[in-house]
């Protein structure tokens, strides 16, 4: 795939969406099927990704069941079940047209995430981690190890373990050394390695001595690149994004852009070697959310519908000013907190580190030019419209030519996407759980505010 906005030009470039969800996690799509994965990444345009949930018994039976090894460590659909389908409307939002898919082109890699919940340090924490293995074998022998210690790993496809991460990290490395973790959405407040709720001011506090085994963090939807690079104990920590989707329409709603040499080159352990090294040469970079569009993005408290940056809160001394219970501190704040250099610094020691790129999802892009939701008729339609003229989803918001665009969808659709490109665009900041909101065109949200009054 060649994406001109990210600097690819090679034909072994890929993209890689290493977090996401099966049907037997918590709170997830019952779409959420290897197949059918397979068939939204073709449409999306994703590569690789990770089979997610591998701890689950049924999940990992579903996976032995359909998964054979392609190349060393990266998985493929068995033949009989990645043949050329046809696929309509069954359920896949937002595509509900047909198209002719050849799912065997979806990679996997063997991944998944855990919730670690244990007390540490005087103090509680609460760290969700990606962990990944080499082989099928090498996570069925992982498996075994957490079910022989009496974990239960039938209830959750993100199994709650009631050990530390670093001792998680002790089983895997006893497993075998070339498993690999990686804390997820790293400053997330409930759940984040970094987060204000129950993680660690550093990876030296959480993972001590075996520091030196977790080579990189997932930013998360709320934070991107640039406010990581603002904490110059990360300078050596390969930063990467994935969607952590819950249903078929989030997959690649961030992602890894790498290159490979060959075919055969796309390995796991290859693809570890260039994370845990960090090597800008064949990681070329990621694809982001705008981090305000995240939920955790700003401090604020859902219920009683209230947000502020981070100066406000000093100024309400952390509480809501509607209620006077404690805030939410979320993730600009606590990044405020931690770092130790200026926006301007970060910006300079960004020049060293991997690149990114923001994107807005097309059917998100679509419901602002329409004024609808994204599940309308007319965005659906839309979609499929583009789909028909362009590769994937990821050709249209990063590579496809505006001039072409416009003849297929029309100029406002092409405006969209090249102020998404730019970064032209507006976001009232997520908080407390509440996702941001997208504006393309903010002088039409204004209009339509006024209508309604």
């Amino acid at each position: 795939m060649l994406y001109s906005q990210l600097g690819m030009t090679e034909p072994m470039r890929q993209i890689l969406d290493l977090h996401i969800h099966s049907k037997y996690s918590r709170a997830c799509s019952k779409d959420l099927e290897l197949p059918k994965i397979a068939k939204v990444c073709e449409i999306k345009g994703i590569d690789i990704i990770s089979t997610s949930d591998f701890t689950h018994p049924k999940w990992f039976a579903h996976m032995k069941e359909c998964l054979v090894e392609d190349t060393e460590g990266i998985y493929k659909l068995r033949s009989d079940i990645a043949k050329v389908e046809t696929l309509s409307a069954s359920g896949i939002s937002p595509y509900k047209g047909e198209k002719i898919l050849d799912v065997s082109k979806t990679r996997f890699v063997i991944g998944t995430e855990i919730a670690s919940i244990k007390k540490h340090k005087d103090k509680t924490r609460r760290i969700h981690l990606l962990v990944f293995a080499p082989s099928l074998e090498v996570a069925e022998k992982f498996n075994n190890t957490l079910e022989k210690r009496g974990f239960n790993l039938k209830s959750d496809g993100r199994p709650i373990l009631g050990l530390t991460s670093k001792e998680i990290l002790e089983l895997m490395l006893e497993t075998d050394e070339r498993m690999m973790m990686i804390p997820a959405h790293a400053w997330t407040p409930w759940f984040g390695i970094f987060g204000s709720k129950g993680g660690y001011d550093s990876l030296v506090d959480a993972f001590e001595e075996l520091t030196p085994y977790v080579r990189a963090v997932e930013t998360g939807l709320s934070s991107d690149p640039l406010m990581n690079w603002r904490l110059s104990a990360l300078d050596n920590i390969t930063l990467i994004s994935n969607s952590d989707a819950h249903s078929l329409p989030k997959l690649g709603r961030e992602a890894n852009v790498f290159d490979f040499n060959s075919e055969k080159d796309i390995a796991y352990d290859e693809i570890k070697r260039i994370i845990d090294t960090g090597d800008k040469k064949k990681f070329i970079s990621t694809i982001e959310f705008f981090p305000e569009e995240g939920k955790y993005h700003y401090d604020g408290h859902a219920d009683c519908n209230f947000s502020c940056a981070p100066e406000e809160t000093k100024k309400y001394k952390g509480l809501c000013p509607k209620c006077y219970k404690k805030l939410i501190i979320g993730v600009e704040n606590r990044v405020f907190e931690l770092s130790d250099r200026t926006l301007d610094e970060a910006k300079v020691a960004g020049e060293k580190q991997i690149p990114y790129k923001s994107i807005v999802p097309l059917s998100e892009i679509l419901a602002d030019v329409f004024v609808c939701g994204v599940n309308t008729k007319r965005v659906v339609e839309t979609y499929n419209i583009l789909l028909k003229s362009f590769p994937n989803e990821f050709f249209i918001l990063l590579e496809a030519d505006l001039t072409k665009i416009a003849d297929v969808a029309g100029k406002d659709i092409a405006e969209a996407i090249s102020r998404v490109r730019s970064g032209n665009i507006f976001v009232k900041p997520g908080f407390d759980g509440v996702f941001g909101v997208v504006k393309v065109f903010q002088d039409r949200e204004v209009e339509q505010e006024s209508l309604d009054l």
